[in-house]
């Protein structure tokens, strides 16, 4: 009996010894294959931190290579603008109507500019043989001024004017500086100054007769303000506009 109790006692321990060399095993395997992660998680966050840095030296070095591509086309912007004359580059920027370009007809919208530009309508102006008192060359500026600040057809202007006041201005107008006949109970109203006249012109012309919901607003062309302006004539648009026709002569 003794013998079979220690035999059994052997291998007892036999086992117990076994089973702690595998569980001691299995702790070793584990706490390798840890040690291994953590070590390939290092290597590859230390491969990811140089990669990154590379990509940031890489966008760093485009972005100069950018900024000094840029500063390149700005110098030579720069050198060609200081290369072109004044009055050429301002032509590039504002393309302008030639004189011999200019269209219109009875039924044009009157509030379309010319295109022109000022010099050149200070041209058309001294050119004209119809100014015989020479009023639309000495007031070429002013007349151009008007136009653009109340959006109306240059040559239309002149032609009312030629229409109301005659080339030569008659003296009733040129006394009172009403060049288009606005009328008060009293007659022609008087103006203070050529400029206070031509002004006003402009003015009324586009608040009440070319602009929509103006007083006296039927249309942009000629017929349209022949309508409440002078609703009497008959000859009124044929006038006005032969005599825009004469102002491109």
């Amino acid at each position: 009996m003794n013998s079979v109790r220690e035999g059994r006692k052997v291998l007892f321990s036999i086992k117990v010894s076994t089973l702690l060399t595998i569980i001691l095993t299995i702790v070793v395997t584990i706490t390798t294959c840890n040690l291994v992660l953590e070590k390939k998680s290092q290597e590859e966050k230390q491969i990811s931190e140089e990669v990154m840095q590379e990509v940031a030296l890489g966008v760093n070095k485009i972005a100069i290579e950018t900024m000094s591509e840029q500063s390149e086309i700005k110098e030579h912007f720069h050198e060609s603008a200081r290369s072109i004359d004044r009055k050429e580059l301002d032509a590039l920027l504002n393309p302008t109507t030639k004189i011999e370009d200019i269209v219109i007809s009875k039924d044009m919208d009157l509030t379309v500019r010319t295109g022109l530009s000022k010099e050149d309508f200070i041209t058309l102006m001294t050119n004209m043989s119809a100014d015989t008192s020479g009023f639309f060359e000495e007031n070429a500026a002013l007349i151009y001024d008007y136009c653009e600040q109340y959006q109306i057809n240059e040559i239309f202007f002149v032609g009312l004017i030629s229409a109301e006041s005659g080339w030569n201005i008659a003296p009733n107008h040129r006394r009172t500086h009403n060049y288009i006949s606005l009328m008060s109970a009293n007659g022609l109203i008087r103006y203070s100054s050529v400029e206070s006249g031509l002004e006003t012109a402009a003015k009324v012309l586009h608040e009440k007769y070319l602009t929509p919901g103006g007083a006296f607003y039927y249309g942009s062309t000629l017929a349209g303000v022949k309508t409440r302006f002078c609703p009497a004539s008959s000859t009124w648009v044929n006038l006005v506009y032969s005599r825009m026709q004469q102002a491109l002569k």
